[in-house]
């Protein structure tokens, strides 16, 4: 097989030769757009999807819908209003093949929604998701009534032998690798006969804003969910089944993609602005307005949208980043030019993601001369001296990232594949050197 030339290519990080001034307009949420996706292919009527992220992920899983059946057509808002979806739902459909490449939210939402056709549905993808854990997923939906092939992996490639409805209730799983394992479950639940009790027996949750949004999200169509913080039991969440609505949505910039244009504020002690960042949003993302405020910058929500300002000086962090681990890569390479030391906590989960995270981070920032090491959960960053070199991403987006942010201060910084960055923001190159005014 060809190695894609931009999986090989070396792109010379722009360096900053002065503070940054610009508004970036960054595209829609990765994590709300999929979602979107699953339930308006689950609703009872027709929907709308405005200002859909269009990105390797979101593309991935907008092909294994209409692999199994579900009618996508893309063009523009009822009222011309720019890009849109069109979601027709109908009836789910097997014998198909699912491609998840090495999208999470593919590999696990897509296994519920497939006990719900009429014939089997394989799920196969990049060779890095077979090491992605998928057991959550897989024994949920094993004690809820679903036949399912692994050959007893736990992991990709698998068979849901769909058979037209799945009966659902009470089910006990551990998703301390993947808050998505509670997701996945209850995006699906209204379609299940008795819907789904679903009971967290592991010691940790990680990322709850993303199950904050899944349970936001479902209500918004509909669904009637109890939570713990509804005032139901701890780490229990109840769907009950019923019909979803086709809704008209509107997606919210993806905050998380933001990282790497409030840290070019940050570095160069210059302001970037980010148009309709939304005063109240589920989104893990939005923890960037204090965390990056506490190592140095300072913000403000106005009409014009996020107002970011770097001060010129960048401070070390101790923070817990458990419930927001999709940052660390961008906190860590800002932490990396910091004037004093940073720990990031709670984030042993990373060791799982798209590649193991704290392992590449700090293998690539001490590799251009840096001073982090692994702890027992996170990093620890002390801030160094750094040099130019080739910055490896692992076909990681958020690496591909956190090099161009170091990259800013440190001339000669060379990102090996930065076209992943393709898997949740196309264009980045670009939106990076038009940020730069170059």
């Amino acid at each position: 097989m060809p190695v894609n030339p931009a999986h090989t290519a070396l792109w010379p990080a722009p360096h900053a030769t002065g503070p940054v001034d610009a508004t970036v307009h960054v595209p829609g949420s990765k994590s709300v757009t999929n979602r979107a996706l699953v339930l308006a292919s689950l609703a009872a009527e027709p929907g709308w999807l405005r200002r859909p992220l269009r990105s390797r992920d979101t593309l991935l899983m907008a092909g294994a819908l209409r692999t199994m059946g579900v009618g996508i057509e893309e063009g523009v808002g009822p009222d011309g209003s720019g890009e849109a979806w069109r979601v027709i739902p109908s009836g789910l459909q097997g014998p198909a093949t699912v491609d998840v490449g090495n999208a999470g939210t593919v590999m696990r939402f897509l296994p519920p929604v497939a006990t719900l056709a009429d014939g089997p549905i394989r799920f196969d993808g990049d060779p890095r998701s077979y090491e992605r854990p998928l057991t959550g997923v897989i024994e949920g939906l094993r004690a809820l009534g679903a036949r399912i092939d692994d050959d007893g992996r736990g992991a990709l490639p698998l068979t849901v032998q769909g058979g037209g409805a799945l009966d659902g209730g009470p089910v006990e799983i551990d998703a301390s690798s993947s808050s998505q394992f509670v997701s996945a479950l209850l995006l699906s639940a209204p379609r299940f006969n008795q819907g789904v009790e679903v009971r967290h027996t592991g010691s940790t949750l990680p990322s709850m804003p993303h199950i904050r949004m899944t349970v936001d999200m479902l209500r918004a169509v509909g669904a009637q969910v109890d939570t713990p913080e509804s005032g139901g039991e701890p780490n229990v969440w109840r769907v009950t089944p019923g019909a979803l609505l086709g809704r008209d949505l509107t997606v919210e910039p993806d905050l998380s993609n933001a990282q790497p244009f409030l840290a070019a504020a940050l570095v160069t002690g210059g302001t970037i602005v980010i148009p309709d960042w939304p005063a109240r949003t589920t989104q893990p993302g939005d923890r960037l307005r204090e965390i990056f405020t506490e190592m140095g910058g300072s913000c403000e929500l106005t009409e014009r949208g996020l107002e970011f300002t770097g001060s010129g000086a960048i401070h070390g962090i101790d923070a817990d980043l458990g419930e927001v681990g999709e940052l660390t890569p961008g906190i860590a390479a800002v932490a990396a030019l910091a004037d004093s030391p940073s720990t990031l906590r709670g984030v042993a989960h990373l060791r799982l993601h798209e590649t193991d995270r704290l392992a590449a981070l700090t293998k690539e920032i001490n590799e251009l001369g840096g001073d982090v090491t692994e702890t027992a959960d996170g990093l620890r960053i002390r801030p160094r001296r750094l040099h130019g070199g080739i910055f490896h991403t692992y076909d990681d987006h958020r690496m591909a990232t956190a090099g161009a942010i170091l990259g800013l201060a440190v001339d000669g910084v060379q990102i090996e594949n930065v076209a992943t960055t393709a898997k949740t923001l196309p264009d980045f190159p670009d939106l990076w050197t038009g940020m730069l005014g170059n």
